[in-house]
């Protein structure tokens, strides 16, 4: 029997504006923010809130992720106004990580400062690149000293902690110029670089219009030389696309892959909540800020839908989060978060252990081989 007390909790907000969409984005950001939004959909979203308090058990919330879309379109103002209705709604454990979501495009000194004074302890930075004509080609409406000059405005707010978000594998880019990207987001890091390949996604306009991206040989040469320029420079990788220093991974995402719990709150907020009774569940709100908004000053909210994951699909779940992580995670969690026996995910896990695509798991861990590790798509896919 699951006890939900034990599972960590965390909480995602959407903020789900963009000044403009880039061209290989599918998450849910809309253009067309305006000021006048910021409390309407402050005041949405604590409603929110409060329509799923009773599934949260009286947990602390030991994490708090404000991503969208654009959250620093957001003033200060209004990010304190938020976090201190969250506050007086549930209980935020002492030493929660608070992080926001930045684009060096919307950086304002002042801003960051009341980020911090509002209860903002880490911020995540959509660098993606600090090549111009690479962040044209990717319609971000920020330069490479845009980038820089707000990674300085983070440091002298007096943040000690926060995350560079850079892609790679760009149109145009070459294996220098990856380098070179790399070089500059170690020498202004607080210790974490989230670096990850451009994929083309379906419902983007890159998915319609492909741009000419670099060759598979390209694109292996600046794979392996990236991460040797990281590890050089004391960054491990922890994860698929996440690497630090000791001690800087990012808490919020690290509840993801362990298969945490999480209350989703916002236009497109997704959530997993285990509930009492051990039934794990999944919800969602509409994607549509235009269709949220109206609801809560409508007729309120209720739960968002849910769905539940069932004990057949639990191991592939599981599996799907935990095998990011390079050094997995205690085999007696799936156990714990799941009620299933263990016996479940190692039958699951047959085809892969033949292959040594797992660690043996008398180590009391459940994490790919190194082998597994770079063909973590197909191992994935062995569970399903």
């Amino acid at each position: 029997m699951i006890t939900p007390a034990s599972i960590p909790l965390s909480l995602y907000i959407h903020l789900p504006w963009c000044t403009r969409k880039c061209p290989y984005c599918d998450f849910n950001s809309h253009e067309g923010f305006s000021s006048d939004l910021q409390q309407p959909y402050t005041e949405a979203l604590l409603a929110d809130l409060s329509s799923q308090q009773d599934w949260m058990s009286a947990r602390a919330i030991q994490s708090i992720f404000i991503g969208g879309g654009t959250p620093s379109l957001f003033e200060g103002e209004w990010i304190a106004r938020l976090l201190e209705g969250i506050g007086q709604r549930v209980t935020i454990a002492g030493d929660a990580e608070i992080t926001l979501e930045s684009n060096p495009g919307s950086a304002e000194a002042k801003r960051f400062v009341d980020y911090k004074a509002g209860g903002i302890t880490r911020l995540s930075i959509g660098v993606q690149t600090f090549h111009d004509p690479l962040l044209q080609s990717l319609g971000r409406i920020h330069s490479g000293d845009d980038a820089r000059r707000a990674l300085d405005m983070v440091t002298h707010a007096g943040f000690d902690r926060w995350n560079i978000d850079l892609m790679h594998g760009l149109p145009g880019q070459t294996a220098d110029m990856a380098e070179a990207d790399l070089a500059d987001a170690i020498a202004l890091s607080a210790g974490h670089i989230s670096w990850y390949q451009l994929t083309i996604e379906r419902n983007t306009r890159f998915w319609s219009t492909p741009p000419s991206l670099p060759d598979e040989e390209t694109q292996e040469m600046i794979q392996e030389a990236g991460e040797t320029t990281l590890s050089h420079a004391g960054f491990n990788q922890y994860e698929v696309s996440a690497y630090c220093v000791g001690g800087e991974e990012s808490l919020h995402n690290l509840n993801y892959w362990q298969f945490g719990d999480y209350i989703g709150i916002g236009a497109g907020a997704h959530g997993k909540v285990t509930l009492p009774s051990g039934l794990i569940q999944r919800t969602q709100r509409t994607r549509s800020p235009f269709d949220y908004l109206s609801q809560a000053q409508a007729e309120g909210f209720a739960p968002p839908p849910q769905a539940a994951i069932t004990a057949e699909a639990l191991p592939a779940e599981f599996a799907m989060n935990a095998l990011r992580l390079k050094s997995g995670v205690p085999l007696s969690d799936f156990s714990e978060r799941t009620g299933l026996p263990v016996d479940a995910l190692m039958t699951a896990a047959a085809e892969a252990t033949a292959k040594g695509w797992l660690s043996d798991p008398s180590n009391g861990r459940f994490a790919a081989s190194a082998l597994g590790y770079r063909f973590l798509d197909s191992v994935v896919g062995t569970f399903v």
